[in-house]
């Protein structure tokens, strides 16, 4: 036996042992805000990947995985973050918010770590329908509604900032979204809103809430709007069917001793799957995101585990980690909120997927491309680069046992009663050579906290591809917005 085999066994003995024995109208208002904002996380604990021999497979921790599953419906309410945010005042401006992920409010409302998936997923496809409309419009007559006081909605994300809004300043927890720039939240008196964590908000007890005349430039910015009595409407619809309706008004939101006063949208009548938060934070490249109206140079967030405790931050102004692997930051002509990746391969187990030269790339139409996006859970690529995908990680997982499908998900396994097992890397190659390779937390997800977990992939017969938050977890993302790059830093939240 060579030293070489010899070290990659001392290194994982029960490894060794163990692969013995086993064998994814109208297009409406998007709002910017702009500030630093510290965002808190409610996800699962990360796990690094444990060094290995071999770099075409890594090990992925069974039992620590379903624990974290398990754990979520042991929480009865969003913790409270017991740490504390320092944020500065030098120009340009720094700024931090705390994140958390939605599970805690979404569990609350599942019986079960099934039923949660499965709500995640179902959202998860509305979300992507949405995406969708905007770069394929159809002819659209939709009923614009315009309720009597203001209101504003939009799509579901599954990550929250914790932000104040009005003054006296009220909290709320707030979905921070990549793929839209109007922000906004509920707002009393209420024609039709759904249920949230947090008390809605009523503008009323707010000193500082002041409805957009319909003559403002920020009115005229909006996809569609209306005026009534003078005052700025907007409406946002989506492709799931659910829409919001509300007055377009500038407030001031907070964070820490940090305020400022953006345009958002104060929601009256949201209907549709908006699970749990306030609202939305806009962090899109359109004219109305908060980036875009606090003229940040950059942003950054990293997405700790979905179901965990842990939380990180979103950060503004702030400079990328030294060891950021750095892609270039695309533009599509036709949609300028969507952030896009110069994505160009995919590896599995070390070995590059066929994939044809242009299936990445932007189209003259403003189709296809690779979109980076904090609320779309998973990854998703078009059906024929998927295939790819799936089948070279079936072949390499050939001595797993197989677990059928689930929701949307076609490649599952059995996981259980095993600690751990061996599987495959799975890693992203972007424009000039750069590579990301993801934990095994980043393609494998738990989805009934019994030992079934599936591939967190799936295809689409649209040209537009996906990055979504679960292949994003653990690593923080900086948008540097001057110098038009992504950077990708893993365990830097």
């Amino acid at each position: 036996m060579s030293l070489f085999r010899i070290n990659c066994m001392l290194q994982h003995p029960f490894l060794h042992l163990q692969t013995q024995i086993q064998t994814q109208t109208m297009s409406i208002n998007n709002k910017p805000t702009s500030f630093s904002l510290t965002i808190l996380i409610l996800s699962l604990l990360l796990i690094s990947p444990p060094s290995s021999c071999n770099t075409n497979f890594q090990i992925f921790d069974v039992s620590n995985s379903l624990q974290q599953t398990r754990h979520i419906f042991s929480q009865s309410s969003i913790q409270q973050p017991n740490h504390h945010h320092h944020i500065t005042t030098s120009p340009p401006p720094s700024l931090s918010l705390p994140l958390h992920s939605l599970s805690s409010a979404a569990a609350n409302h599942n019986h079960n770590y099934t039923s949660l998936t499965l709500s995640r997923l179902a959202r998860d496809q509305s979300r992507l329908r949405h995406l969708l409309s905007k770069i394929n419009p159809k002819s659209k007559n939709p009923n614009l509604k315009f309720p009597v006081t203001s209101g504003f909605g939009q799509g579901t994300g599954e990550y929250l900032a914790r932000i104040g809004v009005g003054r006296p300043a009220k909290q709320f927890y707030i979905a921070i979204d990549t793929g839209s720039d109007v922000s906004w939240l509920q707002c009393r008196p209420c024609v039709t809103c759904y249920a949230q964590s947090d008390p809605i908000f009523n503008p009323i007890n707010s000193a500082t809430y002041k409805p957009l005349p319909c003559t403002s430039r920020r009115c005229a910015a909006l996809d569609s709007s209306a005026c009534l009595r003078g005052n700025c409407l907007y409406q946002v619809s989506y492709g799931d069917g659910s829409s919001t309706v509300g007055t377009f008004a500038t407030e001031t939101i907070s964070v820490g001793e940090q305020s400022l006063t953006v345009a958002i949208g104060c929601g009256h009548d949201n209907e549709g799957l908006f699970a749990g938060s306030a609202g939305i934070l806009g962090l899109g490249g359109g004219n109305l995101s908060l980036p875009s109206q606090i003229k940040a140079a950059s942003f950054s967030y990293c997405l700790v585990d979905r179901d965990s405790e842990s939380s990180s931050t979103l950060d503004f102004n702030s400079t990328a980690p030294a060891d950021s692997i750095v892609a270039p930051m695309l533009k599509n002509p036709q949609i300028k909120t969507y952030l896009y990746v110069g994505l160009t391969g995919i590896r599995v187990g070390g070995k590059p997927l066929p994939i044809r030269r242009r299936a990445f790339a932007i189209g003259r139409r403003g189709r296809g491309g690779v979109i980076v996006d904090s609320g779309t859970t998973v990854t998703r690529f078009p059906a024929a680069v998927y295939a790819g995908l799936r089948n070279a990680f079936r072949n390499m997982t050939g001595e797993l046992r197989r677990g059928g499908e689930f929701s949307i998900l076609d490649t599952c396994y059995d996981l259980t009663g095993l600690n751990s097992v061996k599987v495959p890397t799975v890693s992203f190659r972007f424009s000039g050579g750069k590579k990301l390779g993801l934990r095994a937390e980043n393609y494998l997800m738990p989805v009934d906290g019994r030992g079934k977990f599936c591939l967190a992939f799936a295809g689409t017969e649209e040209s537009l591809s996906i990055i979504g938050n679960i292949q994003q977890q653990g690593t923080r993302v900086t948008f540097d917005l001057a110098n038009k790059k992504i950077g990708f830093s893993p365990n830097k939240c």
